[in-house]
């Protein structure tokens, strides 16, 4: 993990307080809002690019761990934000939008680092990856049609055009690099990855607050009413990843990939799909900027509730 990788929070905050500040001067509140998508395609080039699309067949040789990863992640997940969002947010109908395509789309890059972390199977991971990246592209626009209600009715072709816009471009471009930039050079463009990631998001939300930071700090007690449903969120999936795990009786190093890979978001696909596809309600960003500001400590300390799980583990079996 690099040094930008690993102040990234405090990284998330400059640029929403440097973008509320920009803001005041007209000529850049006025165009801001165009430099946002850019900002958020080269962001997910870079993220395209590190998915190493032909691990697809290495994960199948672990069926029941992708099959349960992949129940989780898309099943489960998916009706357990529904339900709090339908609980907590019933009053707040844009905010379920930001909300559910926060909770909808499973991490495809920073889960590793915790996974590492906390002595889980790194590469089993690594081969998850694709395949959840190509099920959360399919299966956005059903979430969005399925639990978004009556404030996320938008035309099918219009959120189509905007996920192939905002998804299809970086996914073509990275898939180009792939194809025919040769594999030194490739080496060398992954090494910068990481963090160039995190700048093209910076520099995003940096713009989205620039261009509408007037509405966001007007609605900032709205972060409170998030932060409840999001929390239970991640302690109800820690517990579902647990308990699958447990009764499948996978080895600590999947168990320990299993509960993060279902704990980890991708906030970035998220905000990049709202931002295109809901322009007119910055307030859904809302939702889409706390999660990871919440996650990354999340993901931290349950990488560390981990080892504990695994050294009490180690330590019954000695004594035994």
């Amino acid at each position: 993990m690099t040094a930008i990788e690993k102040w990234y929070t405090v990284i998330m905050f400059i640029s929403a307080g440097t973008g509320i500040l920009l803001g005041n001067i007209q000529i850049i509140h006025q165009h801001a809002d165009v430099f946002i998508v850019p900002f958020l395609i080269a962001m997910l080039y870079w993220i395209f690019l590190s998915i190493p699309f032909h691990k697809i067949r290495t994960a199948f040789h672990h069926r029941t761990f992708v099959y349960t990863a992949l129940g989780l992640n898309f099943i489960w997940n998916p009706l357990a934000a529904w339900g709090l969002a339908s609980v907590f947010l019933s009053d707040y109908p844009v905010l379920m939008i930001g909300f559910i395509l926060l909770l909808v789309t499973p991490c495809t890059d920073w889960y590793l680092v915790f996974t590492n972390m906390a002595k889980g199977n790194t590469a089993l991971s690594t081969a998850l990856l694709p395949m959840q990246l190509i099920l959360q592209l399919l299966l956005l626009p059903v979430y969005i049609s399925l639990f978004g209600g009556e404030t996320a009715v938008i035309e099918i072709s219009y959120l189509l055009e905007s996920i192939i816009i905002v998804l299809g471009l970086p996914l073509l471009a990275s898939g180009f690099t792939k194809r025919f930039v040769s594999a030194r050079t490739q080496d060398m463009l992954l090494s910068f990855g990481g963090s160039l990631q995190i700048i093209c998001l910076s520099l995003a939300v940096m713009c989205m607050f620039a261009a509408n930071g007037h509405v966001l700090l007007a609605n900032i007690h709205l972060l409170w009413i998030l932060a409840i449903p999001l929390c239970l969120f991640f302690i109800i999936a820690f517990a579902a990843g647990y308990l699958a795990a447990r009764l499948l009786r996978f080895t600590y190093p999947h168990q320990a990939s299993l509960i993060l890979t279902t704990l980890a978001r991708n906030s970035p696909i998220a905000l990049a799909v709202a931002l295109t596809a809901f322009h007119n309600e910055p307030l859904i960003a809302i939702a889409l900027i706390l999660g990871p500001l919440l996650e990354l400590p999340l993901l931290a300390a349950a990488a560390q509730l981990l080892l504990m799980i695994r050294q009490k583990s180690l330590y019954q079996r000695l004594k035994t």
